[in-house]
């Protein structure tokens, strides 16, 4: 989401939290000087020095764990919060260290228009994000523990999908049988998951809409939604390519071309339009007869597939801004509407 600053505020004020201390930066809309000051961490104090400014105000902070609880806390305490991409903030990295110096520089960027802004919103929609997420680090420990197995299984020369347990020593017959058990738990916490997944999707009509598209099925959808929230913060499909990791900036200097580059993006996003691209391709469907398609009009497999991925980046991006039902075979009617204006 991209942070074009338009409106003029009175106090600009930048906050650095921790569990011992926070920093507080804050400028006048007039003044060139940045006050500094810190207090213990407690959020009724906060409010109070917010609310003790009078006039129109801004806050900035870092995006970090817990920076939506204090997005939800102090929402009404300023006229509008900017969690910003710590990543992006290059002057920070310059110097000395300390929180009052962060806040310092946070305040001066957000004075100069220059933070880029992170997706916060106070919707219960925000909800599902950490449900997503706890999702996704039961899969990644799952997938780790199977790997771990397998190695183990592969360094003693066996097949672990024919074996259950090692039996060389006892401490290998030790540790199978704690991964075995970690491995039907992950298995049961997935199940589980899913089950929640599934009463969401049934209680929410965008979800249900993303579900209709070949290749993205109950897990996808969900994470896809909870991801985006809403798509009405892309101005178009194309910043939402970008924010998928689907795009690439072309880099240019001098006169002189350096090639493409991917900006920083949403990787999780990527990965499951990555993983619906393979699932639709396996079936037969639409998007399979798209694929075909490209491969008859001369684009190579990789080229078929990044196109088919951006597809169903296009059309579940367009099911969600415009709240609509998914239409199978858009793509040949865009292409015979194509053929028909060029005669």
């Amino acid at each position: 989401m991209e942070n074009t600053q338009k409106e003029i505020y009175r106090h600009y004020i930048a906050l650095d939290w921790s569990q011992e201390t926070v920093a507080l930066a804050s400028m006048r809309d007039s003044s060139t000087e940045v006050d500094l000051i810190e207090m213990i961490p407690e959020i009724k104090i906060l409010k109070q020095y917010l609310k003790s400014r009078p006039g129109k105000k801004i806050l900035t902070m870092e995006e970090t764990t817990t920076s939506h609880w204090l997005y939800v806390e102090l929402k009404d305490s300023v006229d509008k919060i900017l969690v910003c991409d710590a990543y992006r903030n290059s002057l920070l990295k310059d110097g000395p260290k300390t929180d009052k110096l962060d806040a310092r520089n946070l305040c001066l960027l957000l004075r100069s228009g220059l933070l880029k802004e992170v997706y916060h919103s106070l919707d219960k929609i925000y909800e599902i994000r950490k449900l997503v997420s706890a999702y996704e680090d039961f899969v990644n420990s799952s997938v780790r523990t199977k790997n771990q197995r397998s190695a183990i299984f592969r360094a003693g020369g066996k097949d672990h999908k024919k074996e259950r347990l090692l039996s060389d020593s006892k401490i290998t017959k030790f540790i199978t049988e704690k991964q075995n058990l970690t491995i039907e738990h992950f298995d049961q916490t997935r199940k589980e998951f899913e089950l929640m997944f599934s009463k969401i999707q049934k209680e929410n009509k965008v979800i249900s809409q993303l579900q209709k598209i070949s290749g993205i099925g109950l897990i996808i959808s969900v994470v896809i939604y909870a991801t985006v929230i809403d798509a009405e913060r892309f101005i178009n499909k194309y910043k939402y390519w970008a924010y998928s990791g689907l795009a690439k900036h072309q880099k240019d200097s001098g006169g002189r071309s350096y090639g493409k580059k991917r900006i920083r993006h949403n990787k999780l996003l990527k990965k499951y339009y990555k993983i619906a691209t393979k699932a639709a391709l396996k079936g037969n469907n639409d998007i399979r007869q798209y694929y075909e398609y490209l491969l008859q009009n001369k684009y190579s497999f990789e080229q078929a597939q990044n196109q088919i991925t951006r597809y169903l980046a296009k059309v579940s991006y367009a099911v969600m801004k415009n709240n609509t039902d998914y239409r199978a075979y858009q793509w040949k009617e865009s292409k015979q509407k194509k053929t028909r204006v060029k005669r």
